[in-house]
């Protein structure tokens, strides 16, 4: 089996996968698209960092590619979706950078307090003014950790080393397993309001863009200070710069920008309390090594027929039984999904229910899916087939498992109780007599959507006029309905809508519908 790198992977990385038996590994960075297209498709396996960009139609000449690894977390430069129609495995690397990034968070720390970097270009010039850069002690200072995971725990440990009194805000982490690490569970603003320094450590999505802007920097410290080397746009930087120049803040480290490499001309740059670095988190000789060795071992163990690790988008189950499965495994991922982006607050709990033929096999897989649909808004990249369980249960989450052998209604039925501080609610999927997957029952009501693309969920009083209503703005926006299902108990009471819509609808067009008359609640999903 022939294996390409496509970017620069350390040797010790390469040596394990030139001593495995019947292994051809072809090292060549610096290719172009275009070269790269063109040979591709004699490989049964690629293996890439951050450089080489691995999209759909690199994917479509891949005639024979089996698995794609990158060494490192994130998967932006892979198509996940394309790879996964065309059956290609995707692995990655989320523990491998995990002391590094920790550590440059650390480095940061501790020259936002003392003004390190400002100090040393002073000193160069030939200056000596000890008073302009009168530091901060990190002892007794409280740190906020947004985002508890891997390496926010990591940071954690050692601010505590430090006495720093540490705040993490984490929707997945439940109060016990954060007193556990010894740091005290927060809620968003407390940290924002209480925090000498703020760290964020959580993928970027579409709940974490501009996570950090002119709201939250108007309720911080003045002498608050505020870290990013997790993801560019998590913190608004034009609102940085804002907050900056006002001294609504008294200091910023960035390793990660919105746009890379930023643009040098940015207000950023020229604002003395701020310190800046390009991208280092991973750029560390042991990081690099660790990277390379574990996904290294994945792409080989999984092409030798040894197993699937650190999958981004397959289980690790049995060839055979995956093709009778699949269907259910998908269902139980984007129910999931679906069930995480409608609950409020943090997840504490999720109880699944297989019910019908489906109870005849091991149904691991498919709760492994269910756990990481329902991290995937939150964790991003970073949550897989194979962490789900572990990182669940790491935030304090429970996962129980029943399987009842006979369902009245469907011939198979996969029932969830998902569990927050804030509520409790329920969701069923079944797959159709076509194997699609189908939404069937929300909190007892009936429903039947398709959980694909954008979902407009709604609860409203069943009065006449509704749908008409919405259906009349969407179209204003050119927004088109591409399905409605309706569920109701009794005429006249609550019911639940779900429309299937072509394309996204902004808050502003969220809003109005909030404001039509007997809608109580509305939401957009994205699956």
């Amino acid at each position: 089996m022939k294996i390409l790198v496509s970017d620069k992977l350390s040797e010790e990385g390469l040596e394990i996968l030139k001593d495995a038996p019947g292994f051809q590994v072809d090292a060549k960075d610096g290719l172009k698209p275009e070269e790269l297209k063109e040979i591709i498709k004699n490989y049964d396996a690629l293996i890439v960092r951050s450089a080489t960009k691995v999209n759909k139609d690199l994917i479509s000449a891949a005639e024979k590619l089996k698995v794609i690894g990158r060494a490192g977390v994130g998967l932006d430069n892979v198509d996940l979706a394309a790879a996964t129609d065309r059956g290609i495995v995707v692995m990655n690397t989320p523990a491998g950078n995990t002391i590094s990034t920790c550590e440059h968070t650390m480095s940061l720390l501790l020259s936002l307090a003392r003004s390190i970097p400002q100090a040393h270009n002073s000193v160069k010039k030939g200056e000596w003014k000890r008073a302009k850069f009168m530091g901060v002690e990190l002892y007794q200072k409280t740190l906020g950790i947004i985002g508890l995971g891997r390496i926010g725990t990591e940071v954690a440990k050692r601010a505590l080393s430090f006495g720093m009194k540490v705040l993490t805000y984490d929707p997945y982490l439940s109060k016990e397993a954060a007193r556990e690490i010894g740091v005290e569970a927060s809620d968003l603003d407390g940290i924002l309001k209480n925090a000498d320094f703020i760290t964020v450590h959580v993928p970027l999505t579409d709940d974490t863009r501009h996570m950090i802007s002119d709201k939250e920097f108007a309720v911080m410290k003045k002498t608050a200070r505020i870290l990013n080397c997790a993801r560019g746009g998590i913190i608004d930087e034009a609102a940085l710069i804002r907050a900056m120049k006002e001294g609504r803040i008294a200091g910023a480290a960035l390793d990660v920008f919105e746009q890379e490499p930023p643009d040098p001309n940015s207000e950023i740059f020229k604002l003395d309390n701020i310190i800046t670095t390009c991208h280092l988190g991973a750029s560390t000789e042991e990081a690099q090594v660790n990277v390379a060795i574990e996904v290294a071992e994945c792409v080989r163990d999984y092409l030798l027929g040894k197993g699937i690790r650190n999958a981004a988008n397959y289980p690790r189950i049995d060839s055979e039984l995956y093709k009778i499965l699949q269907p259910y495994i998908l269902m139980g991922e984007k129910l999931g999904n679906f069930s995480s982006q409608i609950i409020e607050g943090g997840i504490t709990g999720v109880d699944i229910q297989y019910s019908g033929d489906i109870t005849k096999y091991d149904a691991a897989s498919i709760t492994m899916a269910i756990v990481k649909g329902l991290l995937t808004p939150i964790l991003k990249e970073a949550i897989n087939f194979v962490n789900a369980i572990p990182l669940a249960k790491s935030r304090g989450i429970q996962v129980r498992e029943t399987k009842v052998s006979v369902d009245e209604e469907f011939v198979n039925l996969i029932s969830i109780k998902v569990s927050s501080d804030k509520e409790t609610r329920e969701f069923a999927a079944t797959l159709s007599p076509k194997r699609e997957p189908r939404i069937v029952k929300i909190d007892g009501f009936y429903v039947e959507a398709s959980p694909s693309g954008y979902l407009l969920t709604m609860k409203n009083w069943d009065k006449p006029g509704i749908i008409g209503n919405i259906g009349t703005l969407l179209a204003r926006h050119k927004i088109n309905i591409a399905g409605i299902t309706l569920g109701r108990k009794e005429a006249g009471d609550v019911a639940v809508s779900i429309l299937n819509i072509d394309n996204p609808v902004s808050p502003q067009v969220l809003e109005q519908i909030r404001k039509l008359e007997n809608i109580l609640y509305v939401k957009l999903i994205k699956l």
